[in-house]
């Protein structure tokens, strides 16, 4: 009794559902999905930040800047993809490699740009200043995604219907969004403060040192 409940209910969901999967609606669901799992990524990030600094309080303006940024990248997904699936058709190990090795090598760095971009924008940041912030983190974000996004993106090119391709993305990477929450908004002052603090302690004990032979001739 409880299967057959269970299996009318899946099979409800799957009829309600199944829309927004199709035509149209793909789009809307692309955008949305984009927006809400951005913004889900800055909850966990800001509560992981919390958590470490209990007098920090949750700005909710921020999360809505990223579901802002995450809405206006679902669109930009949903091209790239749908392209992507034109130009290289099938399911073949050697389409999937080219696949994901072209995500790695235009879509990744490009969407990298839009987001810092656009969180500069919406933050009320010029454009030299996201520009700026952007260039300081390229290395350590694309190396945090070569590390990532290449496993992920062969399940997705492999086993996926192109229509799952931006929803699956936007899913599955919660962390990976809290971790663009992270450092979009980790404050690098304060370690250069500390580096510059440090540098100048050490030139200053150097300067002790050499000073002291001095000293023991005089």
């Amino acid at each position: 009794m409880i299967h057959q409940a269970g299996k009318g209910f899946l099979v409800r969901m799957r009829f309600y559902v199944r829309p927004l999967f199709q035509g149209r609606y793909l789009i809307v669901t692309n955008t949305v999905s984009g927006g809400v799992t951005l913004a889900l990524g800055d909850i966990v990030s800001q509560t992981r930040d919390i958590y470490k600094d209990q007098t920090r309080a949750r700005d909710w303006k921020r999360t809505g800047n990223m579901f802002i940024v995450g809405c206006s990248m679902g669109p930009l997904m949903h091209v790239w993809y749908n392209m992507l699936d034109k130009i290289l058709v099938g399911k073949a190990m050697s389409t999937v490699l080219k696949k994901m090795m072209l995500d790695q090598i235009v879509a990744s760095p490009a969407l990298a740009l839009w987001y810092f971009l656009g969180m500069g924008h919406v933050e009320g940041n010029s454009l030299s200043y996201a520009w700026a912030d952007f260039k300081r983190k390229f290395l350590e974000l694309m190396t945090m995604d070569f590390c990532v996004w290449p496993v992920a993106q062969m399940i997705n090119f492999y086993f996926l219907s192109p229509k799952y391709r931006v929803v699956y993305i936007n899913t599955v990477t919660l962390g990976w969004d809290a971790y663009l929450s992270y450092i979009k908004h980790r404050d690098d002052s304060l370690a250069a403060e500390q580096v510059s603090e440090s540098s100048t302690v050490n030139v200053q004990q150097e300067t002790l040192l050499q000073s002291k032979p001095l000293e023991e001739k005089a």
